[in-house]
């Protein structure tokens, strides 16, 4: 489920950022006791993710309330009504474009994580996200990412350690930064290290790594050098993997397979919010 607190905060920096001192079109023309409903409808196919943005966003504002007709995961058709609103109308039109902005985003993400999975067709491997998301909107991009039927990677740097060229520059090397990292952190921390060549490969598989990405390698080069890591090594693909040619990686071997393009090149779902009444959008 969708972290609800944090989201919730979240919106209140998305609505100050959009509303600033008060909505001047909303204001000037409606007086706040007015009353209305609006539907949110569906105007592709799709998954649908972000259902409960409008009730977090109407909370926040008051004075209006929000009725799903869909769960989060659940694919929508075009021209499904996927919700109803009811209250203010200063709150339904003010409240607006944060919650489409939201809900559309989300929704591609999840979509295109589920056309990724099927196109990989592959249930050995689970597909993941990377931190390539928009600054500030991590948490909605990665529970889009769950919502599609994908697997969350690191949320940030505080949860997970990932050595990657430069930390081994600086550090002196492979084996130099590994036994650094298991000195201070302990046990309870897993150790991914990206590797890019045989040598590296060698040298992870020598330090006993928790798990291993094979970086920019193609699905032969990842099924050759799989043979050459044990199994208790976690092994994880990575690395100008797209829509076009996630299919070519099935069977390679690998047990995740992490794909930036989930987050950040996101075409969001359409989504409109029409007068439930005069079917005119406002």
């Amino acid at each position: 489920m969708l972290n609800t607190f944090f989201a919730k905060e979240k919106m209140k920096e998305f609505l100050l950022e959009d509303i600033g001192t008060g909505d001047l079109t909303v204001s000037s023309i409606f007086r706040e006791d007015v009353k209305v409903s609006g539907e949110f409808i569906a105007k592709a196919e799709g998954i649908l993710c972000g259902i409960e943005i409008p009730a977090l966003v109407y909370e926040i504002l008051g004075k209006a309330t929000f009725t799903p007709f869909v769960e989060d995961g659940q694919k929508v058709c075009k021209g499904e009504v996927i919700g109803l609103a009811e209250g203010s109308v200063s709150t339904l039109l003010t409240g607006e474009r944060v919650v489409l902005n939201l809900m559309q985003r989300m929704s591609g993400i999840a979509t295109k994580t589920r056309k990724a999975i099927e196109r990989l067709d592959d249930s050995s491997i689970k597909l993941c996200d990377t931190r390539k998301t928009a600054p500030g909107l991590r948490l909605f991009d990665k529970y889009a990412v769950k919502t599609g039927g994908g697997r969350n990677h690191r949320f940030g740097l505080y949860d997970g350690v990932m050595l990657k060229d430069n930390h081994l520059s600086y550090a002196g090397g492979l084996k130099e930064a590994v036994e650094k990292v298991r000195y201070i952190q302990g046990q309870m921390v897993k150790v991914e290290v990206e590797v890019e060549t045989e040598e590296q490969l060698l040298k992870a598989i020598e330090a006993e790594v928790d798990i291993i990405m094979l970086d920019n390698r193609s699905p032969q080069e990842i099924f050759e050098w799989r043979k050459m890591i044990p199994d208790e090594i976690l092994v994880e693909i990575s690395g100008e993997i797209t829509m076009e040619n996630i299919h070519k990686f099935k069977g390679c071997g690998a047990q995740f397979l992490s794909m930036g393009e989930l987050t950040h090149s996101v075409i969001a779902l359409d989504i409109s919010f029409l007068d439930a009444v005069g079917e005119k959008k406002i």
